[in-house]
């Protein structure tokens, strides 16, 4: 196989500074660098998460909004794994996110839970 790893993911957004301040005040990503693109009238901002480059977020003029219900096909979800779903879910809860009851995976008896980031992309937690 020539994989090694999920290099990142890349997310566009509506509102740029509403996702960066989600993705960053209230996520923790840290910033590795922003750019602006002005030949694509477009942000880039790297982020990392526990040090690793992770996920880049975009800003693109009149970006046509993403279908979710009914699901359509591609990109289904972003997953986290965290430690502890209950915690987790009550740091999100104290800063405004609302999420979705946490549930249990049948198949490997793990905790989960989704909330969506500003623009609605569903985003789960895994518990370890």
């Amino acid at each position: 196989m020539l994989f090694n790893r999920v290099h990142h993911i890349a997310v566009i957004c509506s509102d740029y500074e509403k996702s960066k301040k989600f993705y960053v005040d209230i996520l923790g990503f840290s910033i590795i660098q922003e750019v602006y693109r002005e030949e694509k009238e477009s942000f880039k901002l790297d982020l990392a998460l526990n040090g690793e480059y992770l996920l880049e977020l975009f800003s693109f003029p009149a970006a046509p909004e993403r279908p979710s219900y009914p699901e359509a096909r591609g990109l289904r979800h972003l997953a986290f794994e965290v430690n502890n779903i209950d915690e987790a879910k009550d740091y999100l809860q104290e800063r405004g996110v609302n999420t979705e009851p946490v549930k249990q995976d049948p198949h490997t008896s793990k905790r989960f839970t989704f909330f969506p980031d500003p623009d609605g992309l569903p985003i789960e937690l895994y518990e370890k």
